[in-house]
């Protein structure tokens, strides 16, 4: 925004400063000059003649206040001059050291505005106004930055990902248009997979990103009528896998989209059948809780050592390193979009390695007072 020039803040504290102590000092020679007043008479006052004067003492001399005027008013303008002077230098010098905390925060600002996020004021000294809004800064950049660093490392492996099936595409085109002997149902079924695959993902980022955006309307949610309709959904998927899938729990009300949080739970259910081991299980549970709304879902797996739960909220991370087909590798979004929809609830995730093997995710969002409810158990 393009502003006209002004007075600076420290010139304005400066004018202040001596300002107050101009009328300060103004009000201090007038108390001064009225108190001085009560005891000096107006007019002349000639005193009568001594009887022994000129051997005894001389006729007392007393002023009037035209006498105090003409010896007070040039010290009080005297006087006045001084702590204009003084007002001005002090101000000035003790407005910039009041000012050099800001200062320096505008500096980080102006640094911050031209990409460099990695600055920190780090303000000293017992906490102030000044120092809180250098913290709250500090802390605004923190945030800030480990978000474009987010985002930069998401844009980078979301390119990786998708030009993976955009250059299978383009080798199978090929191939096709260099050897017209090939077998097109071959070539056909197999772009016909690569371009779901591309397909599945690029709804995967849109979903993620209106998740970020909290770009949904908010209605009343039953995550156990979710956590059913997930599992029903799932249920051919599971028993293709050899998996069971078992859900409990009760009425579990809370605030949110209906389609956001199908698709949470669709996502932890599909995550715990593909991460698992044959004649495994998959457990559901929901639970309303006087303070949230709990959705667990846990299920029997491979051991996943406790370094490896922080990375699995990253998009494109897919778990262990075992191998699996191309089915079961997914788009590596599961859990990142989990973690994004459960942030635009306002709830938390925690991820827990079960010492058996598999993991436990627990997912507590805002609750919502129900009235009495019978439980559920499949």
């Amino acid at each position: 925004m393009d502003r006209t020039p002004g007075l600076s803040v420290r010139l304005k504290l400066t004018l202040s400063y001596a300002g107050f102590l101009l009328v300060a000092g103004a009000l201090l020679l007038a108390v001064v000059w009225v108190f001085l007043l009560r005891y000096v008479p107006e007019g002349v006052i000639t005193p009568g003649p001594s009887n022994d004067w000129p051997r005894g003492p001389a006729p007392q001399f007393i002023p009037n206040r035209n006498d105090l005027q003409r010896a007070f008013v040039p010290r009080a303008v005297t006087a006045m001059g001084f702590l204009l002077v003084f007002g001005l230098l002090g101000g000035w010098l003790l407005a910039g050291r009041m000012l050099a905390p800001l200062t320096r925060i505008t500096h980080a600002t102006r640094l911050a505005s031209t990409g460099s996020l990695s600055q920190r004021i780090r303000l000293p000294g017992h906490k102030d106004e000044f120092r809180e809004l250098a913290d709250a800064f500090d802390t605004m950049l923190e945030r800030l930055e480990a978000h474009v660093t987010e985002q930069q490392r998401f844009a980078a492996n979301a390119s990786h990902e998708l030009r993976t099936p955009l250059a299978v595409s383009k080798t199978i085109l090929d191939v096709a248009r260099t050897d017209p002997n090939r077998d097109t149902d071959e070539m056909i079924d197999r772009l016909h997979a690569v371009n779901t695959r591309a397909i599945d993902l690029t709804e995967a980022l849109l979903l993620l990103s209106r998740a970020d955006r909290r770009s949904f309307a908010r209605e009343r949610v039953d995550l156990s009528l979710a956590a059913e309709e997930a599992t029903e959904t799932l249920l051919p998927f599971a028993e293709k896998h050899g998996v069971t899938v078992e859900t409990s729990g009760d009425i579990t009300p809370t605030i949110g989209s209906q389609a956001l949080l199908l698709q949470l739970t669709m996502n932890l259910v599909h995550n715990a059948i593909v991460h698992n081991v044959p004649g495994g299980t998959v457990r559901v549970h929901t639970e309303a809780r006087p303070d949230a709304s709990v959705l667990r879902v846990e299920n029997t797996g491979y051991l996943l050592p406790p370094e490896l739960l922080p990375t699995l909220l990253e998009p494109f991370q897919r778990g262990t390193e075992r191998i699996r087909t191309d089915e079961q590798a997914g788009v590596g979004l599961g859990l990142a979009i989990v973690h994004s929809i459960v942030r635009a609830h306002d709830g938390t995730l925690d991820l827990t390695a079960r010492p058996a093997g598999g993991l436990l995710v627990t997912i507590r969002l805002p609750g919502m007072p129900q009235a009495p409810y019978a439980s559920r158990a499949h």
